[in-house]
């Protein structure tokens, strides 16, 4: 399994649970990390602050499993009171930090639904969305997980979008989304290599129209140039090579999907008087403009850049 770790957000205990967590320790030593399990009866019971206030405890020292007993223990003998609230959030936290992602997703949202006004809602939802995001697994495997770790960031970006744990969202969903067109590429190779061009086409196309900002789009599209090529659909590599050489003209991707070409003897006169002698339709007139099309060469990288220009089929973020 590969996990992602995005550092710019950390995945603390809410400040408030400290600070509640200070306001109910009049009796401090009875929060000092102990097991659970020996409260026989209501008569031996803590009160609601110190059994909240041991399973804080029992989190700062890292034991989460006995953390969730003795904020369940909250949560069921005192259901009512405020400390309820955040032991079941606080649950939730600890079931994610001993990654027990299942439970964690269970105890989160039954806070959402009990409390989606709360002020701390933010985090739950935060903090749901990284039980998916840290089960991503590799591109070449099942990819169920990565798309509701893109539903759950997106709810936190929707809900919550002035908020830092949107800000977090929006990182982790540009990866996410890599992920996917990642995993698409995987499968495009494999149809590719088995000369089933039209389900790889299938495939290509989702990266670029679904994907298009990820590291993955410059690939695609040369992929695309093969095999429209391997089906005799000139015009069309034609002109995805003219859209590769527009958006990427430096990269090996185009250097490939040229010689490509070149190689089919598909590389026509440049236009003569703003016509297009390929018989393939230009991109449009500023890729024309900029001398973007398939008959131009990759760029010369050594020569100084030209001024930046956005991309006339879509603007990145």
């Amino acid at each position: 399994m590969t996990n992602f770790h995005a550092a710019s957000l950390r995945t603390s205990l809410p400040a408030l649970a400290l600070l509640l967590c200070l306001g109910g320790c009049s009796a401090l030593e009875s929060s000092k990390p102990r097991d659970t399990g020996d409260y026989a009866s209501s008569a031996t019971l803590p009160p609601a602050d110190v059994l909240y206030a041991q399973g804080v405890a029992q989190t700062q020292h890292g034991y989460y499993e006995k953390a969730v007993k003795l904020f369940n223990e909250v949560d069921e003998n005192y259901p009512y009171s405020t400390w309820a609230t955040h032991a079941e959030l606080l649950a939730g936290y600890s079931q994610y930090k001993e990654q027990n992602y299942d439970d964690a997703i269970s105890s989160l949202n039954r806070y959402i639904s009990l409390h989606p006004e709360d002020a701390d809602a933010a985090y739950a939802y935060y903090l749901k969305s990284l039980c998916y995001y840290e089960q991503i697994d590799d591109v070449q495997r099942d990819q169920t997980t990565t798309y509701e770790a893109i539903q759950t960031l997106n709810d936190v970006i929707t809900r919550f979008p002035n908020s830092s744990y949107a800000l977090d969202a929006r990182i982790k969903l540009r990866l996410a989304n890599n992920r996917l067109a990642g995993h698409d590429m995987v499968i495009g190779r494999f149809y590719e290599q088995q000369h089933l061009y039209g389900a790889a086409i299938g495939r290509y196309q989702d990266i670029v129209t679904s994907f298009q900002t990820t590291t993955y789009t410059p690939e695609a599209l040369e992929r695309l140039v093969e095999c429209y090529l391997n089906l005799g659909l000139t015009g069309a590599a034609q002109r995805t090579a003219s859209v590769l050489g527009y958006n990427y003209p430096g990269s090996s991707w185009y250097q490939s999907a040229y010689n490509t070409l070149k190689a089919h003897h598909l590389l026509a006169p440049p236009p003569v008087a703003g016509t297009d002698q390929s018989g393939a339709a230009a991109p449009n007139q500023s890729g024309a403009a900029t001398g973007a099309s398939a008959t131009t060469p990759p760029a010369d990288t050594t020569q100084s850049a030209p001024a930046t220009k956005k991309h006339h089929w879509y603007w990145p973020f």
